[in-house]
């Protein structure tokens, strides 16, 4: 595996219709042309991905959506005038250019323009847009830095174009829209009070029931998970006393606490930024991972802005 930030390097793999990984601000993916079956087909089984998880289209600019969407309510236009590049991904009907291949056969596709500058110059040297899911094996935790695509992937994937850690450290926040009205199908990076603010009220459907087919990625009930045992709860002293766990991580949101059976414990943010805990939530959610303790266990968020965000993912990694 070769890490490097040479565009020109990830264009001559890509052309060769192989999967590579590439950086953006919410998570690193798994990149491939959306016109290559044979590395789309690779992506799914490089994840492990169910054939029924659609994928996202990566484009370069606001303008090349009406290439690749058509009918746009109106709400979704003024969405992606105001927010990308950026965290947000819209499910929109799709034109006769996105194969089925990349929907899951859905006709709607998702689809965003990343906010990375290494990236957003990759996709415009490229004759075609990027599906990239992000890079990690399917329901495990996503990747924000190289050497996580490294661990996950080393021997798999022939080429990283390195850009550095990600910044938002959470996948984007996914919309889609019924009667023109836009619904979260999945929280992220873009917290609801801002998308509120452009398009007014917005409802949320971001989970699934058991037997329903995912309308966007990221659906999933279970997701973005460690091995080791996870809870989230709301006091984390009552956890620590009640538990037979021996060995426990703690991942706190701003201070640390001292407990006996507490053996590791690591602070998203010492000085509560709601931004630096959820860029650091998945790198600190792996470190925890690696130390192989009985259990690891953090807390809830308040439930606003991108504490809705991380709560989703918090509540997802600790499904059963």
């Amino acid at each position: 595996m070769e890490i490097s930030s040479l565009i020109i390097k990830a264009k001559k793999w890509l052309d060769q219709n192989e999967v590579i990984a590439i950086p953006t601000e919410t998570v690193y993916g798994l990149a491939a042309s959306i016109y290559s079956k044979k590395a789309i087909e690779s992506i799914y089984s490089i994840k492990n991905r169910p054939s029924t998880n659609p994928l996202i289209v990566h484009i370069k600019s606001e303008r090349e959506l009406y290439k690749y969407a058509q009918n746009l309510p109106i709400k979704a236009k003024i969405l992606a005038k105001t927010f990308w590049p950026g965290p947000l991904t819209l499910v929109l009907p799709k034109t006769d250019l996105i194969p089925n291949y990349i929907t899951a056969n859905n006709d709607t596709v998702a689809i965003r323009v990343p906010n990375h500058s290494l990236t957003l110059e990759l996709l415009s040297d490229l004759e075609y847009p990027l599906a990239a899911p992000s890079a990690n094996p399917s329901n495990r935790i996503s990747s924000t830095t190289t050497k996580h695509v490294e661990k996950y992937f080393k021997g798999v994937l022939p080429f990283v174009l390195d850009g550095g850690d990600c910044s938002k450290g959470l996948e984007s926040t996914i919309v889609g829209f019924e009667n023109g009205e836009p619904i979260i199908y999945r929280l992220g990076a873009l917290t609801i009070e801002h998308i509120e603010l452009v398009v007014g009220k917005v409802q949320v459907k971001s989970t699934l029931k058991d037997s329903e087919i995912p309308m966007s990625p990221g659906m999933f009930n279970k997701h973005y998970a460690p091995k080791t045992p996870f809870y989230v709860v709301d006091e984390v002293m009552e956890f620590l006393e009640t538990t037979t766990a021996k060995t426990i991580v703690y991942i706190g949101h701003q201070l640390n606490i001292e407990h006996r059976k507490i053996k590791h414990q690591f602070l998203l943010s010492e000085n509560g930024n709601m931004e630096e805990m959820a860029s650091n939530l998945y790198k600190i959610l792996l470190k925890a991972d690696a130390l192989e303790s009985d259990v690891i266990v953090t807390t809830w968020f308040e439930n606003k802005n991108l504490g809705m965000s991380i709560n989703d993912r918090l509540k997802r990694a600790s499904a059963k």
